[in-house]
């Protein structure tokens, strides 16, 4: 997939645009579906699946005091746009210069000048231009204009709840990291550096790979079943998952993401990985001493495997 910084970076108009608007953020299955039709109509045409989002999100530009922790950061949104079939992702800087731009200037300098797009596909919510004065409905009176077809596209639900960013930074900030992946088609994911930790775990006999995550987004303090996928195509692997401050050794610990990889040993320092959840345990506690705490974590992980296996997916080194 091609990346351009913007609508002024394109040397020239794409082929026969097919193009999705919205900011996407976690790429979640309504968005996947979104991405699958602009593929196929472009596929029919010949032409070019495009996707237009923007950088950074306008929450960040717009009411940053409420602005929400994004699902997945810029670079991991890219890598799940170009797996759905995206030929071109234009992502446009998002300022207040930006946002004060007419619906109709938006419409004619981006979308049919820039683009030459001929059809726009979007959600049945979207909303564009100065004060979001631009809605669906007068983007579809704008099409015949401007030689585009638009469709509008109505929401995607699993199981009863509707896929949307907000509803699943929702179920992850309570700890419902199942309920996440449903929305999002895959696991709900952490990635980053493994960093050194106090290396409490590799004394008491469970050694972890402590996170420095570069995403916004964190479960509830807790620990979970999951998944470490390691570097270099090494594979994915079954892990126990804590996220808290470590309670029982001390009350001054930062916040840490660490994971007890089942079956495996290495060490992973500076190296770059994922983690993977797939479910909730447990709570944060605070044991009375080490002994408690490792037959916690012993239980922990037994739950683990069975969860794990339950899923069909890898309970160790495999």
């Amino acid at each position: 997939m091609e990346t351009v910084p913007g609508h002024h970076a394109l040397a020239a108009p794409p082929r026969e645009a097919v193009v999705a608007i919205g900011n996407f953020d976690g790429v979640h299955v309504g968005h996947q579906h979104i991405f699958r039709l602009v593929a196929a109509q472009a596929r029919a045409r010949r032409g070019t699946a495009c996707v237009l989002t923007f950088e950074p999100h306008p929450a960040r530009v717009l009411a940053p005091e409420l602005a929400p922790p994004l699902i997945v950061p810029l670079s991991r949104k890219l890598e799940l746009i170009a797996a759905c079939g995206i030929d071109l992702c234009v992502v446009e800087p998002f300022d207040l210069a930006f946002a004060a731009r007419p619906p109709d200037a938006f419409v004619d300098e981006i979308l049919a000048r820039a683009l030459s797009a001929r059809e726009v596909v979007v959600g049945q919510d979207f909303t564009y231009g100065r004060g979001r004065a631009g809605t669906v409905e007068t983007l579809r009176a704008a099409g015949p204009t401007h030689g585009f077809a638009l469709t509008a596209v109505d929401k995607v639900t699993v199981g009863g709840l509707v896929a949307s960013s907000s509803k699943v930074r929702e179920l992850v900030l309570e700890g419902k990291v199942d309920g996440a992946a449903r929305l999002l088609g895959r696991p709900f994911e952490l990635c980053g550096p493994a960093i050194r930790g106090a290396g409490r775990g590799r004394t008491i006999g469970v050694p972890t790979a402590n996170l420095q995550t570069e995403y916004e987004l964190l479960p509830r303090q807790g620990v979970y079943a999951g998944w470490v996928r390691l570097p270099d195509a090494r594979g994915r692997h079954g892990a126990a998952i804590n996220i808290g401050f470590n309670p029982t050794f001390s009350q001054n610990d930062a916040l840490s993401v660490e994971a007890h990889i089942l079956d495996w040993n290495g060490d992973l320092y500076g190296q770059r990985i994922t983690i993977e959840f797939a479910a909730r345990l447990r709570g944060e506690e605070r044991f009375p001493n080490a002994q408690a705490l490792v037959a916690q974590i012993e239980r922990d992980i037994e739950k683990t495997r069975v969860i794990l296996a339950r899923q069909g997916g890898d309970h160790g080194a495999g």
